[in-house]
């Protein structure tokens, strides 16, 4: 045999030699394995059989205590229904003895009620005898009486009512004049510490506007910039403004006059930056007015604002709240009309408060009571009514817009700030200072009151006094009585109602005094 082969057979041999003993040492080593698994899982059995066991006795002893304590509760549960079904017992056996205690009350009360009521029938049997003979006795009576007054019953009882009648009605109509008399008295002296009480609480201010701004210039050289060549300059500022520019031997001075002070403001503003730029032309004059137009207007609208938050009103249309700031730059004879509204305001608010009023609502009222005054464009109505149709279209409280409308008597008051909001607007504009006028125009008033007094027979000499708010007229003593003084005061002051134009009110006195005259010689 070749040797190769045979120690490949060889090599082949003892290879399957090996790996049969190795398989049979990995079942020897198996088999001890699983000898050992089984004895270990016979370990744990016992284990878990004991534990089971032990569980088992914990869970039964457990289950004996609840049901111990379940069957303690349920015996106390018991003994409670017990003693309450004891209780009720007890206590319905107390109502029956007392409802039996009532029956035999009640019985006896029948009994004694059955007796009363025999003994009330008799007495009613005796009244109605009684009453039977008194109306027989009454009827003989009533025609003694009838044959004696020849008058019959209702006649004399028609009499007697009618009398009463008018006797009540002479003294209630003595009572109700008595009444009215105490409570006008009563409110008079109230309105009187009302109106005191408000005007000392408020601060007032001068009047302080006029128809003229002066223009102060470094020097007089910029005149002749200001006027420009041929005029232009000059022409071209008052033709973008609307404000004439008065250029006389004033020293360093230019006068800025219009009625509008919002335009002479303007012009000032203008004045101010084309004398700082230096360039004066009709180009820049124009582009100037423009951007001051514009920034007054930014600063109506900021004083508006501003106003409105100090004085505490909220939720004002943006359109109501310009007009405020427009105010700023409008007068009334010589009185600022923000000034005057704010002030307004003020005094209705405390007025409002005096009396038990809404404030804020009196105040809202006395700030827009002149927006009239300032709209944006002209209208044939009053300041009073278009002031109400402006506040109406901006969505104001209705209360606000009849005290506007109504605050000079041409729309009827229908609310209770109304007259408290007229009255305010005349505090604040007939108050001494508040308002000043034109000399001249002032002169005339005076002279016009005067004539007007002297135009009465009787009448010797009329003097205006306290700046016209007091008419003092001296009569003569033969030709006017005391009565007919107290007429020709009357009368006076009628006429002057009627026929002149003057803020606040005036006072007329007549004066009569008899003179008794002799000479000892």
């Amino acid at each position: 045999m070749d040797p190769n082969i045979l120690s490949v057979i060889i090599g082949a041999a003892a290879l399957i030699v090996g790996i049969i003993a190795g398989k049979l040492i990995f079942a020897k080593n198996t088999r001890k394995q699983i000898d050992e698994a089984e004895l270990q899982s016979q370990t744990i059995l016992k284990e878990a059989e004991l534990r089971a066991e032990t569980i088992r006795k914990e869970k039964e002893l457990e289950a004996k205590e609840k049901f111990v304590q379940m069957k303690a509760s349920h015996d106390r549960e018991i003994l409670d229904k017990n003693k309450k079904i004891n209780d009720t017992e007890n206590r319905i056996r107390q109502k029956e003895q007392s409802i039996n205690q009532k029956e035999g009350n009640l019985e006896k009360q029948i009994k004694e009620n059955e007796a009363i009521k025999e003994n009330l029938s008799r007495q009613i049997e005796l009244v109605n005898i009684k009453r039977t003979e008194l109306e027989k006795h009454q009827e003989e009576h009533i025609r003694r009486l009838e044959k004696i007054a020849n008058l019959s019953a209702e006649d004399a009882k028609a009499q007697l009512i009618e009398s009463l009648k008018n006797e009540a009605h002479s003294k209630a109509l003595a009572l109700q004049q008595e009444i009215i008399e105490d409570a006008k008295q009563k409110a008079g002296k109230e309105a009187r510490k009302i109106v005191i009480q408000t005007i000392q609480r408020t601060a007032a201010e001068q009047a302080i506007e006029n128809s003229i701004t002066v223009f102060n210039l470094e020097s007089d050289e910029i005149k002749g910039q200001i006027i420009g060549r041929e005029g232009r300059n000059i022409r071209a500022i008052e033709a973008a403004t609307g404000v004439d520019l008065i250029v006389d031997d004033t020293p360093e001075a230019i006068l800025l006059s219009s009625f509008d002070p919002l335009r002479r403001e303007i012009a000032r503003l203008s004045l101010q930056r084309l004398v700082a730029d230096g360039r004066i032309h009709p180009a820049r004059i124009e582009e100037v007015v423009e951007k001051t137009k514009k920034q007054i207007e930014e600063q109506v609208m900021e004083i508006g604002e501003r106003t409105v938050i100090e004085l505490g009103i909220h939720g004002l249309h943006k359109e109501l709240v310009r007009m405020v700031g427009r105010m700023r730059f409008r007068s009334s004879y010589g009185q600022n009309l923000l000034m005057h509204s704010r002030e307004t305001a003020n005094l209705c608010a405390t007025m409002a408060a005096e009396l038990g009023l809404n404030p804020k609502l009196a105040k809202r009222a006395g700030l827009l009571h002149d927006i009239g005054k300032v709209p944006d464009e002209e209208s044939e109505l009053s300041h009073a009514l278009l002031g109400a149709k402006l506040a109406e279209k901006y969505g104001e409280n209705p209360a606000v817009v009849n005290a506007i409308g109504a605050h000079h008597d041409e729309m009827e008051m229908q609310y209770v700030i109304s007259p408290i909001v007229q009255a305010c607007d005349a505090i604040s504009g007939a108050r001494p200072g508040a308002r000043r006028e034109i000399m001249q125009q002032y002169l005339q008033r005076i002279k016009d009151l005067e004539n007007l007094a002297m135009a009465y027979n009787g009448v010797e000499k009329a003097y205006a006094i306290q700046a016209g708010r007091e008419l003092r007229v001296i009569v003569e003593a033969d030709k006017v009585s005391d009565q007919e003084s107290d007429k020709l005061s009357f009368e006076i002051a009628q006429k002057i109602q009627t026929e002149m134009t003057f803020p606040g009110q005036i006072k007329v006195t007549v004066i009569r005094e008899k003179r008794a005259v002799n000479v000892a010689r």
